[in-house]
């Protein structure tokens, strides 16, 4: 596969940006695969993402850091140079429920998420079988002292220097200090079509609003359950004859799917986060 640099910046918009941007890429012989740009006009902000092959550049990723930082400096940029090489460390945290693990694991094993699945967490010793079959370590933690659980979910990320922690229906809340220690660095499944029936039993809820649209929403972690920046969302129609269950039945789909593009985006450094939203150039 293609080894590629992902540039992806953020900042008030300006007039010179892209030029500036494009001018530094052919001066040191940048080949753009793939350019996105947006402008907000109520936030008046600049948001950019290009993927460039990396053997067209004729520095190595350190010295092109180096000297874009005195363009970014110039036009107050957040923004990031990543290497499409090094593979991002997920861990997996997991309850009861497998789907969405079984379905990351999959998508990974064959290939199809770009990473490394060092650790797989769970609260329900029924998660280890699927852990062994793909052959990636597992821990079990008992949640009955979640002070104590979390304590030790946070030393296993450590431990594993995970750069993406996955809540593959891993149904615990997280505690502030964690989520502000995660911030950007933690997706979530809920298997709602957020903001609607946030919180517990999403489905049971549309069941009784009657809905015609059931959905899964894939967001970032934050203090505020359910509330984090969305990502990727996935819908269903369904119609007065399905019963709760059958949302449920039918809904994994939407759950597997939101989350595994999550993911992918998310990698790919597709996701821009600002304030409470997201830009996503999928």
């Amino acid at each position: 596969m293609l080894s590629t640099y992902r540039l992806v910046i953020d900042c008030p918009d300006q007039t010179g940006l892209v030029a500036a941007v494009s001018q530094f890429l052919a001066e040191h012989g940048a080949n753009i695969l793939e350019a996105s740009h947006h402008t907000d006009l109520q936030l008046n902000r600049f948001f950019m993402r290009h993927e460039i092959d990396a053997k067209s550049i004729a520095v190595d990723h350190e010295d092109f850091v180096n000297a874009f930082g005195k363009v970014a400096e110039r036009y107050d940029m957040r923004w990031k140079l990543s290497d499409s090489e090094k593979n991002a460390n997920v861990a997996l945290l997991a309850s009861r429920e497998s789907h969405c693990l079984i379905d990351v694991l999959h998508r990974w094993h064959t290939g199809e998420l770009r990473c490394n699945i060092p650790c797989i967490i769970a609260n329900h010793e029924t998660m280890r079988e699927y852990a062994d079959w793909y052959k990636v370590p597992f821990h079990f933690i008992d949640f009955t002292d979640k002070t104590a659980a979390f304590k030790e979910v946070e030393r296993l990320l450590e431990h594993y220097q995970i750069d993406l922690t996955v809540l593959a229906r891993f149904m615990q809340i997280v505690p502030d200090h964690l989520c502000k220690k995660l911030a950007g660095k933690a997706i979530n499944i809920h298997h709602s079509f957020l903001p609607s029936f946030a919180g517990a039993k999403p489905y049971q809820q549309a069941y009784e609003r009657g809905v015609k649209l059931i959905g899964a929403t894939c967001h970032y972690v934050t203090s505020d359950l359910d509330e984090g920046p969305i990502i990727e969302q996935e819908v269903l129609r369904i119609s007065h004859s399905d019963s709760a269950q059958d949302m449920v039945r039918k809904g994994k789909r939407c759950e597997v799917n939101a989350l595994a593009n999550g993911i992918r985006y998310h990698l790919q450094d597709r996701v821009i986060i600002h304030q409470t939203k997201t830009l996503v150039f999928a």
